[in-house]
């Protein structure tokens, strides 16, 4: 006896359950491919933390002091956190890149990923007021060299912005530096905090942040 083959309504029922099990199954992995960027992207987040923690251990427990993002250059990155950690963290490391960022030519050239938002509070006015005053015995100081006083005033500054997370520890350190992980029709960022706990993060005014300074 013969084996019969399909029939020509049978292959096109066949390939419309493919087709209908494909529409489920795509949407679903690329759902899941989101959600482990998220947890990569959360866990380098932390890693990070640990070694500003670690600097903060070796610096009178102030937070490190610098621009919230490197600046892209011709000869690569400059400055920022991935500088500031060296010796607790190599520039290379690759907690510094979001496993879902792909922006080769905007975030990827400053050499991270994540912002650093210590960066950004340093320049509230409340905290350079504070800085200023602070600041006006030692700028008469002739005896002392530039260097030496744009040290302290880096300190001053530093001291004043752990303050502010001292007081606002749920205020984020270190976020995405752009919006990559969509959750619904939210896109929030993927943020750790003072407490080195990680979660969401979303600035609905900015404004409250100069407010909230010390």
């Amino acid at each position: 006896m013969r084996n019969r083959g399909f029939t020509l309504t049978e292959l096109l029922v066949t390939m419309a359950i493919i087709s209908v099990l494909m529409a489920i199954v795509i949407p679903t992995a690329k759902v899941f491919q989101a959600q482990a960027r998220s947890t990569s992207c959360t866990n380098h987040m932390r890693q990070i933390w640990v070694g500003v923690d670690m600097y903060r251990q070796q610096n009178r427990d102030y937070l490190p002091m610098c621009e919230f993002l490197p600046v892209a250059t011709a000869e690569g990155p400059e400055g920022g956190l991935p500088e500031t950690l060296r010796g607790f963290l190599e520039k290379d490391c690759e907690c510094w890149r979001c496993a879902a960022d792909f922006d080769e030519e905007g975030s990827l050239s400053t050499g991270t990923s994540y912002m650093y938002l210590p960066g950004l509070i340093r320049y509230t006015k409340p905290i350079q007021f504070a800085v200023q005053q602070a600041m006006v015995p030692i700028i008469m100081n002739p005896t002392m060299s530039q260097a030496m006083k744009d040290q302290l005033y880096r300190d001053a500054e530093s001291k004043l912005v752990t303050r502010f997370y001292e007081n606002s520890i749920d205020f984020a350190v270190i976020t995405d530096s752009q919006d990559r992980h969509p959750i619904g029709d939210r896109n929030p960022k993927n943020a750790v905090y003072f407490d080195g706990r990680t979660g969401e993060f979303v600035i609905t005014d900015e404004v409250q942040v100069a407010e909230r300074a010390p």
